[in-house]
């Protein structure tokens, strides 16, 4: 497939990682516990307390990146590394080792792109009450005051929160939600302060950091009509609002979504709101929309005589609401080895969408493909079928832009292999192989797969392949 399209000479051609999943050094140099150190792991899956061990090789790897070619890194912070309890004392250490890695970033020009919170809430901070509690908003400003200070002249962009929406509706699976008997009522509640807490950190970051931008960076997938029923394009414009709108238009509006409001009145889901909340939420102003996008969902009416609610299977598939909407399998689609649908002209359509209702510059901050790579004896990795993903959404990508989306830089998931959420290492998706299993650390070799060097031309014909 041959791509002429021309990408304008700022456009960011990056690479992502989440602190958690990659870094490991869990209880080095000061760090506190996250619930991603506290959280069940499935049997013959990798925890992450060593991950690849890029908190130790940050060097090595930035470097790799930097011969990738990178022009930006999205990476998260680790918020109990700064505040080993979530508030209080300060971990020189851990504010050490960020400017460390900012400053690698900046000396191979590449542009840091820092994720404030990316599913690793201090585990104190859990055991006092977590997302429930509004001393969570508070903790996180008082986090946010010292990131902004320390690493605001040197970060030209911030994410606030990675994918609040999946946290909420998906917390038991990704670990961020310890318990799995909360209700409903209280994860909107959660919603609720989270927000709060991004308001607060895109005011301060404004203020405190007047050269860097801000947005959130929520996970978005469109919703399908399953056929042309009236009841299923219903359906997808119920999913869309529950999936969707409600996270971004109280980040982007500070209003809640009216849709999203009536499902949550009715359901008793409703949060309780202080009468200041909402004038917060209104004056605060993202500069950008960062948006992680793996694929799409197809719905259909759904009156909960079939299966019970709340059943899936992971945050990308299987959601359900009785007398809303079921998701259902695309027969359009294929999908990965792992279940999750491939729809690159899905892309194209995020864009669109998210763009025409917000007019916003957008950062994708993560699109990639899981698979099982193997490594041959003579080093290489063969991994086409990321490559053929990556051809098929960046040609949706550069499609969008010339339908008017304004989108100011990629960074596909991941920069290098690290322990997937819910399948460990066995599920890759780094344009770097570690040479690790889930059950035998071994070397911890890099490697570079075949993407790396697709990648790598990419980037240097600037989005021409």
């Amino acid at each position: 497939m041959m791509q002429s399209f021309k990408f304008s000479d700022s456009f960011l051609w990056g690479a992502s990682s989440s602190a958690y999943q990659a870094e490991g050094a869990w209880n080095e140099d000061g760090k506190g516990k996250s619930v991603q150190d506290v959280k069940e792991i499935l049997e013959n899956t990798s925890d992450f307390k060593v991950c690849v061990d890029h908190y130790h090789k940050i060097e090595e790897d930035i470097k790799l990146f930097a011969e990738m070619g990178l022009k930006a890194y999205r990476f998260s912070i680790a918020w109990s590394r700064i505040l080993p309890k979530g508030k209080g004392e300060i971990n020189q250490l851990g504010i050490k080792h960020y400017h460390k890695v900012i400053d690698l970033c900046l000396q191979f020009h590449i542009q840091p792109i820092v994720t404030m919170f990316h599913f690793d809430l201090p585990y104190a901070l859990e055991q006092a009450g977590g997302w429930n509690s509004p001393d969570t908003v508070d903790a996180f400003e008082e986090y946010a005051r010292i990131v902004f200070t320390e690493y605001g002249d040197k970060v030209p962009y911030f994410l606030s929160i990675n994918e609040q929406n999946v946290m909420i509706l998906h917390g038991s699976v990704i670990g961020t939600n310890l318990s799995k008997k909360d209700q409903w009522k209280k994860l909107y509640q959660q919603n609720h302060y989270m927000q709060l807490a991004q308001a607060k950190a895109t005011l301060l970051c404004h203020q405190l950091a007047p050269k860097a931008k801000i947005g959130p960076a929520p996970n978005i997938s469109p919703a399908y009509p399953n056929t042309s029923k009236p009841q299923d394009y219903l359906a997808a414009m119920n999913a869309t609002a529950i999936r969707n709108w409600l996270y971004l238009d109280l980040a982007i509006y500070g209003e809640y979504n009216y849709q999203a409001w009536n499902y949550l009145l009715n359901k008793g889901y409703a949060p309780d709101i202080d009468e200041e909340d909402m004038a917060l939420l209104k004056a605060a102003k993202p500069d950008f929309i960062a948006i992680n996008y793996y694929n799409t969902m197809t719905v259909e009416y759904y009156d909960g005589s079939v299966i019970e609610e709340g059943e899936c299977g992971d945050q990308q598939i299987a959601m359900a609401e009785p007398g809303l909407y079921r998701q259902v399998t695309n027969s359009n689609l294929g999908s990965t080895n792992f279940g999750w649908e491939i729809d690159p002209v899905g892309f194209r359509i995020t864009l669109r969408e998210v763009y025409d209702r917000y007019h916003l510059p957008i950062l994708i901050s993560e699109n990639g493909m899981g698979t099982y790579d193997s490594l041959e004896a003579d080093g290489s990795v063969h991994d086409t079928e990321r490559i053929d993903y990556y051809e098929q959404h960046i040609k949706q990508m550069a499609l969008a832009i010339q339908d008017g989306v304004s989108v100011i830089g990629y960074c596909p998931w991941s920069a290098i292999d690290l322990i997937s959420t819910h399948q460990g290492i066995r599920k890759r998706y780094g344009f770097i192989y570690v040479n690790r299993t889930d059950e035998d650390l071994q070397d911890l070799k890099r490697y570079k797969k075949d993407s790396f060097y697709w990648y790598q031309k990419l980037i240097k014909s600037n989005g021409t392949f």
